[in-house]
């Protein structure tokens, strides 16, 4: 603790001021007295004399955690709560200690610290000056666990700094899971301060490995094995222990195993080339394999499995299993590059931070190690080495993909969030030939895109009704076999029917409505009755099915959100019908929501309709099956990107 020529520390000063204070109010409150008693004495002579002056009450705050950016010579300039300000320190003629100036200590430059305030003027200064430095393996509210050093817990006022680039402030989800870009400033044990010190391209993503089936989260028991010799590393930062284990032997780890006296477990194959099997895990490829190491964490619900590995190998086996092998280069090429740029965004800010893991490997993400390796695939990772996608403005570009359209494509607001309009390349297009070209064409010689209006002329029904029951040969995907497609309910089981707007609204209670006195509010649903009508009343952009009525017996209902919507028109038990005359199964969603529908009614009730669609999935972003066909056609992976994601360009993050 720094103390002032008198000896005095930080409290003792504080309590000093307390003081003079205190004497400040007691000293007006009986100069308050005396007027009042001589103003109660009509028969003495009151001299006139000047007013005397009120003592001064200091106004004394303390700003807790900040960041000094500089010092200068009469004082500093700081960075808090986003803003930079600047305060002198205090000098003689201010000064509360007796006429005796503030000597703030050396070295405040780019330091974390609490500092005094009064009247203006720095009176005191408290650095934070303990550090560490560390792989960061998870977060969240609470705190924040660092390899070497454990589960540290967050101060409630901690503050987080963003240095390089412009200053920023931030929080703990901003830390990067795997890295040690990060210093972690110290009080008292608690972390008060978190100073994100550097950008490093990133090589390594850490990868959450559900059960089988992609089932849950989190594993009962795991059996482990290798391809070559491997080690389990276990035990206390302090203490760690390493046993070796030979190739092909076999380990069963359940929760109550001694391998976890420590915070984490690692699995490591010896040779750089060696890859982890999980035995107690089914794949549609088998038993998979997995290159890197493998990290296990012991929670309350059983075993948490982390696969960290470098980010070019887990897209070896990402895109085989997103995009089939045997589609043309290019296309794999452009595949690649959208799940580079998808895990990159999931890298920066991780999916699942109270475990560290960026994501994980089902298909709410990218389906990873699902499909066996192929060189077709492998070499497309190879050719793209860390070629990333990004926005006009710098920005990492939100790579969507989907399997394939109906001619056209939607936008981002399908998903009815608050982050649709921060993506204006994501746009309704038609994907034809004729603008494929058109668009190929303007982009070389540097001219403006032609505009193509085709997603707001689609909202209107008849339009949209007269598209989805024609095929328009120009189309790339016109010959798919989810290019066109019917959906017959021959029976409406309206039991099933509630259950899923009831499923769907605790899902998310704004999407699913109840019509309340000529107004649609968000309220419990019951059984629903008898049906009267179905229909869709609003489209999105490209003609997606936004919003959907449905009027029955007990109340009239408002499905919002093509999702929601391919979910409450499925009934679970009918086929899809494919244009190629193919019948597909749908247990439980619609191939997409660009489609119209037909009801059949018996004594006014709906017992059965007819959906006539196109396309398979949400319709944004690259459509797979379109890239396969414009590949075919001799456009490159550059082409298929910066048509599907508009004004965007391919960089290099390694470079």
């Amino acid at each position: 603790m720094e103390r002032d020529r008198w000896g005095l520390d930080r409290l003792q000063r504080v309590q000093m001021k307390k003081f003079i204070c205190l004497l400040g109010v007691l000293l007006i409150a009986l100069l308050a007295a005396g007027r009042i008693l001589t103003s109660k004495r009509p028969d003495q002579t009151r001299e006139e004399t000047l007013p005397e002056a009120s003592p001064h009450i200091p106004v004394v705050q303390t700003f807790e955690n900040v960041w000094i950016m500089e010092q200068e010579e009469d004082g500093i300039v700081i960075f808090r709560d986003g803003q930079r300000e600047t305060y002198p320190f205090e000098n003689v003629n201010d000064s509360a200690d007796g006429g005796q100036p503030y000597q703030p200590p050396e070295n405040l430059r780019e330091q974390v610290a609490d500092i005094e305030v009064t009247d203006g003027a720095v009176t005191d200064v408290v650095l934070k000056t303990e550090k560490i430095n560390g792989k960061v393996l998870s977060a969240d509210a609470d705190g924040v666990e660092v390899e070497g050093y454990g589960r540290l817990p967050l101060a409630e006022n901690y503050k987080g700094y963003k240095l390089y680039g412009s200053l920023a402030m931030c929080t703990a989800k901003d830390l990067l899971f795997g890295y040690n870009m990060a210093d972690l400033c110290l009080d008292n044990g608690e972390i008060c301060a978190l100073l994100l010190a550097k950008e490093e391209a990133m090589e390594y993503i850490r990868v959450l490995i559900r059960t089988s089936d992609f089932a849950a989260a989190v594993h009962p028991q795991l059996t482990v094995t290798s391809d070559t010799g491997f080690s389990i590393l276990y035990g206390a930062y302090d203490a760690q222990q390493t046993e070796k284990h030979a190739a092909g032997e076999e380990l069963v780890i359940g929760p109550d195993s001694d391998y976890f006296t420590g915070d984490r477990v690692w699995i490591v194959p010896d040779a750089l080339t060696g890859k982890v099997k999980l035995k107690s895990v089914a794949r549609s490829q088998g038993t998979p394999s997995y290159r890197g190491k493998l990290e296990l964490l012991l929670t309350d619900e059983g075993i948490v499995v982390i696969n960290e590995l470098p980010m070019e190998e887990y897209l070896y086996s990402v895109v085989p299993s997103e995009m089939p092998a045997k589609y043309p280069e290019e296309a794999l090429k452009a595949q690649a590059i959208c799940a580079r740029t998808y895990a990159y965004g999931h890298m920066e800010h991780a999916g699942y931070p109270q475990y560290g893991a960026h994501v994980d490997d089902s298909t709410s993400y990218q389906v990873y190690n699902n499909i066996l390796e192929q060189e077709s695939s492998t070499t497309a990772v190879k050719d793209t080495y860390g070629q990333l996608l990004f926005t006009e403005d710098g920005a990492l570009a939100q790579t969507y993909y989907y399997s394939t359209s109906c001619g056209v494509g939607s936008d981002a607001t399908v998903w009815k969030t608050e982050t649709a309009a921060n993506l204006p390349y994501l746009k309704s297009k038609s994907l034809s030939k004729a603008v494929m070209t058109e668009q190929v064409s303007a982009m070389a010689g540097n001219r403006a895109l032609p505009e193509d209006d085709i997603g707001t002329k689609m909202m209107d029904e008849e339009t949209f009704a007269s598209f989805i029951m024609s095929v328009n040969e120009d189309d790339f995907e016109a010959a798919e076999g989810w290019y066109r497609w019917t959906y017959n309910v021959t029976s409406l089981d309206t039991d099933h029917m509630s259950q899923v707007l009831q499923a769907r609204y605790a899902a998310n209670n704004k999407l699913v409505l109840t019509l309340v006195n000529g107004e649609y509010v968000s309220k419990k649903i019951g059984d629903i009755g008898a049906v009267k009508d179905i229909y869709v009343a609003k489209r999105g952009s490209g003609g997606v099915a936004e919003e959907l009525v449905i009027s029955a017996e007990k109340g009239t209902y408002k499905v919002i959100s093509e999702h929601n919507i391919r979910y409450v028109l499925n009934d679970g038990k009918a086929k899809v019908n494919r244009q190629d005359g193919s019948e597909v199964a749908s247990p439980s969603l619609l191939p997409s929501g660009f489609f119209i529908i037909a009801t059949g009614k018996e004594d006014g009730n709906v017992v059965a309709y007819t959906l006539a669609g196109g396309g398979f999935g949400h319709g944004v972003g690259m459509s797979q099956n379109g890239a396969r066909q414009m590949a075919d056609g001799g456009f490159m992976a550059e082409d298929i990107l910066r048509f599907f994601f508009d004004d965007c360009q391919i960089k290099k993050i390694y470079d």
